[in-house]
């Protein structure tokens, strides 16, 4: 009886196996050469992430100096790491000294005197801002393609600098609109706007649809705390003009000011998007939009690389924690914007370095080429096998055909990605397979051939063998570790098949093999030949 576990182990490792593998289309997951979809590659532009951080460090550094109530004229970057606070109150450089060292302790911070500040981000700072962009970019990329809901995405680093990104959506329907929601930073920003001089009323103000309009209205030149940011809307006769509005630098609330992000509809059933704040930034906006009752506080969005408004509307009442955002959305774009806004913002500005759409049929294609290249292998193994060792080769085609439905139970399972290299692994585990048959059985016969009876040389070979075979799938196995931990979709496909294969064919080639064995030799019961 005590035998009767290793039938019962082989028949219950079948039964998982067809267990994880049916229905296979949706048990194994193709990847892109497979079943198409696109192929991405984005360079993160490390000095625009600095710039980025330099705007942020504006924003907080206005917020720190308004809740204190320092008045101040304006914060002016000079350079991308160099700002300067302008006209701060002399009175109070104690209390801007603390907001400084709070803030941005690590800076190098200089007092030029009559409430003028000079502040200098120091090399290693920029060093580690760029450093960290490309990681939270990554991130944020992963986050927006999960929430797209693509099925087994690869997104990671790509080049020697690792300032790439590599991104690969099987079966993604729609590209444009999945790589405008990845590339987007959808960094959302409330600022106040900068009223001309002599302007009353404020809520019918509207801004010039040129520059030098704006210019004009301010006696040639802009104040420093102001920059000018465009608006496309469009004309009675259906043209579209660009409006460009005088906003203050410093925002009421920006990108992680954010808590969550919605689509929703407003009284007219047109959609729109709903966004909640942080209890700072709720704080922040109720204050803001107290003192702003009446005026226009303009919505300023980044995308495509670009800032632009997105609307500009009169405050009416005041807002603490919540708001909508009105644009003449469709139903496809607010939920996109609330996506990206949900997601978090983008640091830096991102480029497509490469843009490539696998389609469907080339991945059928693929699929009939792979699995008749795998088929045609196969029947040649099994062919040689039979002929070369007999009924004995026979024990082999068994235990190779088990050896496939492993691989595939086990990938069904861990819901890995097949691709096509990870075909190429499949055939190579058959061949390294059977190589492990050959070796026992080459065995079996030097031990037959030495005058041991068929017990013993079965005994023998399969035990003398194992050390041999498991030498070689550890060594194998090293190599595809390697291969899965520094390499990229692909190539990580093949390791994967390898290794469940390897691990697989041990399984296969010294226990089921030699089980089937044991049933043709039979317990207790003499033999005098052996088909091998």
């Amino acid at each position: 009886m005590a035998t009767w576990w290793k039938p019962a182990v082989i028949l219950a490792v079948i039964g998982l196996a067809v267990f994880f593998v049916i229905p296979p289309e949706e048990r194994i997951h193709l990847g892109l050469d497979l079943r198409g979809g696109t192929h991405i590659v984005l360079q993160v532009d490390t000095d625009s992430a600095v710039e980025y951080e330099l705007n942020l460090t504006q924003t907080r550094l206005g917020q720190a100096l308004t809740d204190r109530r320092i008045s101040y004229a304006s914060i002016v970057p000079i350079d991308p790491t160099v700002m300067e606070i302008r006209g701060a109150d002399p009175g109070r450089a104690a209390e801007v000294r603390e907001i400084l060292d709070l803030q941005i302790g690590n800076w190098a911070i200089r007092d030029l005197g009559s409430g003028n500040w000079r502040i200098v981000m120091p090399p290693e700072v920029r060093q580690y801002i760029a450093n960290a962009a490309v990681t939270t970019t990554l991130n944020t990329v992963r986050n927006r393609v999960d929430q797209l809901g693509v099925r087994e995405p690869i997104v990671q680093k790509q080049g020697l600098l690792g300032d790439r990104i590599l991104i690969q959506l099987p079966g993604v329907e729609d590209p444009e609109r999945a790589v405008d929601v990845m590339i987007d930073q959808g960094l959302l920003e409330w600022k106040a706007v900068t009223y001309p001089p002599g302007v009353t009323d404020f809520s019918r103000w509207s801004p010039p649809t040129s520059r030098e309009g704006v210019l004009a209205m301010f006696g040639g030149a802009i104040p420093d705390d102001t920059d000018l940011y465009p608006e496309q809307v469009n004309a009675e006769d259906g043209s579209v003009i660009t409006l460009w509005w005088p906003l203050k630098r410093v925002s009421v609330v920006i990108g992680n000011d954010l808590r969550n992000a919605f689509r929703s509809e407003d009284q007219f059933g047109q959609p729109q998007v709903s966004f909640e704040l942080t209890k700072d930034a709720g704080n922040r906006f109720e204050a803001a939009t107290q003192e702003n009752l009446g005026r226009r506080m303009a919505i300023v969005l980044t995308a495509r690389n670009l800032k632009s408004v997105v609307s500009a509307p009169t405050i009416e009442d005041v807002i603490r924690d919540q708001g909508r955002i009105h644009g003449g959305f469709t139903l496809e774009r607010a939920e996109d914007l609330a996506l990206q806004l949900r997601s978090g913002a983008i640091p830096a500005k991102v480029e497509i370095l490469e843009e490539r759409t696998v389609g469907p049929s080339l991945g059928q294609d693929s699929i009939r080429a792979g699995v008749s290249a795998a088929v045609l292998g196969f029947l040649a193994v099994m062919g040689f096998m039979a002929i070369y060792y007999r009924l004995s080769g026979l024990n082999a085609v068994v235990a190779l055909g088990l050896n496939v439905l492993l691989l595939l139970g086990a990938m069904g399972y861990f819901a890995a990605t097949l691709t096509l290299p990870g075909i190429a692994g499949l055939i190579l585990t058959v061949g390294m397979a059977v190589d492990s048959n050959v070796l026992i059985f080459e065995r079996i016969r030097e031990e037959l051939r030495l005058g041991k009876t068929v017990r013993s040389a079965v005994d023998q070979g399969f035990g003398r063998a194992f050390g041999t075979i498991l030498d070689c799938n550890v060594t194998t196995l090293v190599a595809a570790f390697f291969l899965f931990s520094y390499g990229t979709g692909p190539v990580k496909g093949f390791a994967v098949t390898l290794t469940i294969g390897l691990l697989a064919s041990i399984f296969t080639a010294v226990f089921v093999s030699r089980q089937m064995f044991e049933l043709v030799l039979g317990r207790g019961r003499r033999v005098e030949s052996l088909s091998i």
